[in-house]
């Protein structure tokens, strides 16, 4: 049941690192509406992957119960084995595709919120950034 619920998290874990390298090529072709199409696919991919973990952690929890006096490693075969290297291995491509992604995001957040300030300039009253009071190039007319 170990390697069922390994090599699941391990596909929940590729399908969320392809996801998001599609939204690293997106972003940088300023394709907005793909991203927000694959957000709850994401999500699902996401909820899927903490799922199979937990079953993950509950199928050692009861090996480890079950036999005490022998050390994870000498429980678990070889299979299992490789298959928690490589979901270490996959855990770490996805923090570096996600390390990425943030970056652009923001960037273009800066970018937005730059052009968002030149457009409509803002002034600090207190704590709270306000619409200034004298925009000279703004005008609305009704």
């Amino acid at each position: 049941m170990l390697s069922y619920h390994l090599e699941g998290a391990l596909s929940d874990l590729r399908d969320l690192i392809e996801i998001t390298n599609s939204d690293i090529e997106d972003i940088k072709l300023a394709k907005n509406d793909p991203q927000f199409e694959r957000l709850s696919l994401k999500e699902e991919k996401l909820k899927s992957f903490e799922q199979k973990k937990a079953m993950i952690d509950h199928e050692i929890s009861s090996l480890m119960t079950s036999n005490p006096e022998r050390d994870l490693p000498q429980l678990l075969n070889q299979e299992q084995h490789t298959s928690l290297d490589n979901l270490k291995k996959e855990l770490s491509k996805l923090q570096i595709a996600n390390k990425s992604y943030a970056k652009l995001v923001l960037v273009v957040s800066n970018l937005y919120n730059t052009f968002l300030e030149r457009l409509v300039p803002t002034e600090m009253q207190g704590y709270n950034k306000v619409a200034s009071k004298k925009p000279s190039f703004l005008e609305v007319r009704v």
